[in-house]
Parts: C-alpha cells; structure tokens; sequence
C-alpha cells in the first residue's frame, strides 16, 4: 500500500505543478509508471493482453465521473448556464453550413424537392439521439459527454473507439464548417469561393483547394473559446438571434416567389434518394451534443438539459423543413446552386439584393456553430485527458478564465489544418459515420444502463439482455446492408429484418426486468424508444458511400495503433493509482436508484 501512495502522491504533485498550463515537460504529456523508463514501457506492453482485459471489462461509476475524474484538472469549471443559454447553444450548434449548403447539394444530386423528407429522417434519428443523451447528462453531468457515458455503461475500450471518433467529428464539423463560411463570404463579395482560394495543381483536386480564410475564422473562434464560456454564450445568442431573424426571412420572402410548378418532379430519386441525402444531412443535425458536454457548467442540470437539447432540436427541425420547402420552390432543384444555395435562389429570382442579407445571415451562422463547436470539442478532449488516455496536460482549466485553453488550443489547430485542406463534400460523408456510429452506442448504453447492474442483475437476465441487444444489433445492420446492396424494387429482406428487430426489441421489454430507474429524469418508451435509435443509425449507416467507410476505417486502425501503444498503458496506470482497479478484480455495484422489479434479486 506504501508503494501505492507514494505513486498517488507523485501523481497528484504532477497535477498541481502542471496547473500553471505553461509546462511542457515529458511528465505533463507522459507522467505515468509504465512510461518512467525504457524497461517499465516494455513490460507494460508484455503486460498489454492482461490490461486490455481489465480496460475491456471493468466499467466506470457515476461517482468516479462526477468527482474523481473531474477533480484531475484542478481547477473546476464555473457554473454559469441555464436552460436558456442551453437552447441557444443548441440553436447556435446545429443551424449553420448543414442547411445553409448541404441543402443544395443533396436536392440537386439526390433527393430533389423531397429533401425535406431526408431531413425529417434525420430530425427523427436525432431526436431520439437527444432523449439517450438528455438522460445521461443529466444522470452524469461532466465534460466528457458520450465519452463519459460510455465508460460508465460499456467500460473504457469502447469509450475510446468512441472518444477518437468524437474527436474527429467535431475536427472535421468545424474544418467543413469553416470552409462553407469561405463560401458564402464569397458571395457576399459578389465571388467565386475559389477566387479566395489558393489552387495547388500539384496536390490531388480534392485536397488542393487551400483555403486561408477559414484558417483565419478558426484563429478567431479559438481566441473567443478560452476567454469565458459565459461570453461565448452571450455572443452565441445575439448571433444566433439574427440567425433566426434571417431564417424569418429567407422562408417569408421565398415563399413569395414559390412556384409549385418546382414541386412537379418531387421525388426524382425515389426513395433511395431520399435516404442517401438523409444519411448526408444528419451533418446539419451534429452539434447538439456539445450541449451535453455543457452540463458540468450548467446550474441545474435536471431542468435546464432536458429543455435545453429536446427544445432547441425541435426548433432546428422546423427551420430545416420550412428552408427545404423554401428553397425547392424558388428554384427547380437541378438548377439549385451547391455552394450557396439560398443566396443564388434569390439572385435568380430577381431579388439580387437579398442575397447578401442571406450571407450575412449564414456568416452568422456559421460561426456560431464554429464557436459551439469549439467550447463542446475542448471538453470532450479534457475529459478523456482526465482519464489519461489522452495526455494529462490538456485537461488543464485555466484558473482565472475556467475554460480548457490547452485542450481548445490543440483541438482548433487541428481543425485549421483540416479546413486548409479537405473539400466540404469528403468531409460531411466521413463525419456523418463517425456520429451515427457515436449516437448508436450512446443508445445501446442506455439500455445497458436500464437494463445492467452488477451484483443486481443475475446471470440469466445479463445473459438475455445480451442476447437481445445482439440481436437488435444484427437485424439493424441486416436491414442496412440490404438497403446498401440489394436492388431498390426488392422488399422481401425487409419484411424478415424488421420484424427480427421488433420482436428482439418486444422480448427485451417481456423477458428481462429493468435493474435501475432514472434518479432525475428519464427516457420514455425503453426499451423502444432506444432500440429504434439503434435501427435508424445503424440504417442511415448503409446510405454512406464505400470510400467514406475506407478512410473511417483507416482513422479506427490509427486509434487502435495509439490506443494499444499509449492510452491503454496511461489508463491502467491512472486506474491503478487512483484505486478503480479492485485488487480481486470485482467491480462494486454501480449507484443509482434499483428498479423496483428487480430489487428482490
């Protein structure tokens, strides 16, 4: 036990001299046992099969979440938000370079007018992603979003599969995001978004548009991220205000130069367009988890989160549906522009002038999704840093401003680089694998979470449980495969995998007896309500194109490399030190309140 303290200790000396945030020795990125010395890190990677069990195996408790793992930055965040400041972030993160130009490009190249049936697909699949996260947040109320609940609920080897993706996610929504705002300041400027971009014919065509503004616009966001989350959300909802004050207008002023004669061809895709442009557009959907992340700041998370994420998603649902129809009557879809729809609309319909308060208004936009997007992803990268499985030295808070500098500094460069770069299509296909897969996971934990707790539930129900979620899992992915693969007339897989998945789903809710009620507040309808989230994830899933599978795939064996070469070691020490690692290997029962029916087991 001496030895152990000793190391506690040392590690908790570590923490405090790396609280100025200034250091940037090898024990602020690598402070733990297995990596002191050459000969520790080779019998730790001897050790790698006994450790990747335990990480694979043991789970996190809420507590650990809430307090310890908090507790490693030192300094805590300031509790500043209410619902209010909640439904604008949520505003802020979502409506931006998704409607603004995605819309265009999937109404001219897949779904025509009935693009707003793609997003009411993808508005259905998010807000059932928001009830799952609405309750984890308010249960769980840190940084570290998805990636925390995931520990909790599935242990630490999927929260990091998962935790790479997130980061990706919001790397690659800010990089695609900053470079639509290029696009529309270009049309503000009466240009073409290439004419501010540096052409580099020696690079491949996808990859050769260099685009300077968009690093410029992320400099700024980043300067605006580190100063106060409470001055990030006042400038977020004047912005977003005249964000939505423009929305008024785009619907109001288009619909007077609607021509349903636009609405002729309605469906030219059928429904594979349809959902191929869904699967797309769930990009214009992605910030709203930021909000969750926001809930360690937020004064009373059990009623400002519920409001907050479910409010502002049904808000961004209707302003979606109204600019889809907005935009498909103004123009016929095949001469819809794909860089700035909206702006183009108006200029061909006479109104010139209108477009420039539409760019102006998707600037707006546009950054503030920038900017939520900057204050979620710097949370979500301290939290994991917390647990060591990213280097400690971003979980710093700055003492006098209480944000992430050092972790919102990286996590910005990075995008930059990627917006310098990478063109917007490449970067909405790979991103929308990457949140589909996450919101897949956060469904299957809640399950988990409703349905699993250890020394409660008995080996019969843990084994029925399993075997159903597999089950919900396979027909869901069956269900995809055939929509991705077989011919589009043919409906015989269909009437086999949804009735697999119906009766896995009926036999979850009949068979195995909840082990744990919400302490707050709840998901209604589990298990179908979280079932479904996994078929519609899952089935947007099978839209995505082979190449955007490829390069996800590439990015999941990088992780995988860190993963088994860094993180895993970095953890299992953290673990070890700080005592969530049991020395029988047994895992206390989870807290939290145990449903009534299965109390007597």
């Amino acid at each position: 036990m001496g030895g152990g303290d000793i190391h506690v200790d040392h590690q908790e000396e570590g923490l405090r001299r790396r609280g100025c945030g200034c250091s940037c020795s090898k024990n602020d990125f690598l402070p733990e046992e297995s990596f002191q010395s050459f000969g520790n890190y080779l019998r730790a990677l001897k050790e790698t099969p006994m450790r990747f069990k335990d990480r694979l195996l043991n789970r996190s408790k809420d507590s650990t979440e809430i307090h310890e793992i908090k507790a490693r930055s030192e300094h805590e965040m300031k509790k500043t938000l209410n619902w209010w400041d909640l439904i604008w972030f949520g505003i802020g993160s979502v409506i931006g370079a998704g409607i603004f130009v995605l819309t265009g490009l999937e109404a001219r190249e897949h779904a025509g007018p009935a693009v707003v049936l793609s997003y009411v697909v993808s508005g259905v699949s998010a807000m059932l992603s928001v009830f799952c996260y609405t309750e984890f947040a308010v249960e769980i109320p840190v940084a570290g979003g998805s990636f925390a609940y995931l520990r909790v609920e599935l242990g630490d080897f999927m929260a990091f599969i998962a935790a790479g993706n997130i980061l990706l996610e919001y790397v690659i929504s800010g990089a695609a995001v900053a470079r639509a705002w290029t696009s529309y300041f270009a049309t503000l400027c009466n240009h073409k978004p290439d004419d501010f971009r540096i052409i580099a014919h020696s690079l491949p065509d996808d990859y050769g548009h260099l685009d300077p503004i968009a690093v410029v616009v992320t400099v700024v966001v980043c300067f605006l991220a580190v100063i106060s989350t409470k001055g990030s959300s006042r400038f977020n909802y004047i912005a977003s205000i005249i964000h939505v004050l423009v929305i008024f207008f785009i619907v109001v002023a288009g619909l007077a130069k609607a021509d349903t004669k636009n609405y002729a061809d309605f469906a030219p895709n059928g429904a594979h367009g349809i959902f191929t442009a869904s699967a797309v557009l769930f990009f214009a959907y992605v910030g709203f988890d930021a909000v969750s992340t926001m809930a360690e700041e937020t004064k009373n998370p059990a009623r400002d989160i519920p409001i907050g994420l479910i409010g502002s998603m049904a808000i961004t649902t209707v302003a979606y549906c109204l600019l889809a129809v907005t935009l498909c009557l103004m123009v016929p879809y095949k001469m819809v522009d794909v860089d700035a729809p909206f702006s183009v609309a108006f200029e061909s319909v006479g109104w010139g002038w209108a477009k420039y308060i539409v760019a102006a208004g998707a600037l707006k936009g546009m950054t503030s999704v920038l900017l939520v997007s900057a204050v979620g992803q710097a949370r979500y990268l301290t939290h994991i840093a917390r647990t060591h499985m990213m280097p400690p030295w971003l979980a710093h808070v700055n003492a006098r401003t209480g944000t992430p500098v050092n972790a919102t500094v990286v996590m910005l460069a990075a995008t930059a680089i990627i917006a310098f770069f990478t063109k917007l299509d490449i970067l909405s296909n790979l991103l929308s694998i990457s949140t589909l897969f996450i919101f897949m996971l956060v469904a299957v934990s809640l399950l988990v979470r409703r349905y699993y707790v250890s020394g409660v539930t008995t080996l019969v129900n843990r084994v029925k449980l399993i075997v159903f979620i597999v089950i919900i899992l396979g027909s869901s992915i069956a269900t995809a495969l055939i929509w991705g693969t077989a011919d589009q007339g043919s409906w015989i897989g269909y009437v086999i995998t949804i009735p697999i998945w119906f009766f896995a789903t009926l036999a979850l809710k009949i068979f195995v007896p909840k082990a744990k009620d919400p302490k707050l507040w709840g998901v209604p309808l589990v298990p179908w309500l979280p079932s479904a989230s996994i078929l519609i994830n899952i089935f947007l899933l099978g839209s995505i194109d082979v190449q955007s599978f490829e390069r996800f795939a590439v990015w999941t064996g990088i992780l995988l490399m860190y993963y088994f070469l860094f993180g895993l070691h970095a953890s299992y020490d953290t673990a070890k030190a700080s005592g969530e690692i049991a020395e029988d290997g047994i895992r206390k029962v989870e807290e939290g309140t145990v449903s009534s029916k299965n109390g007597a087991l």
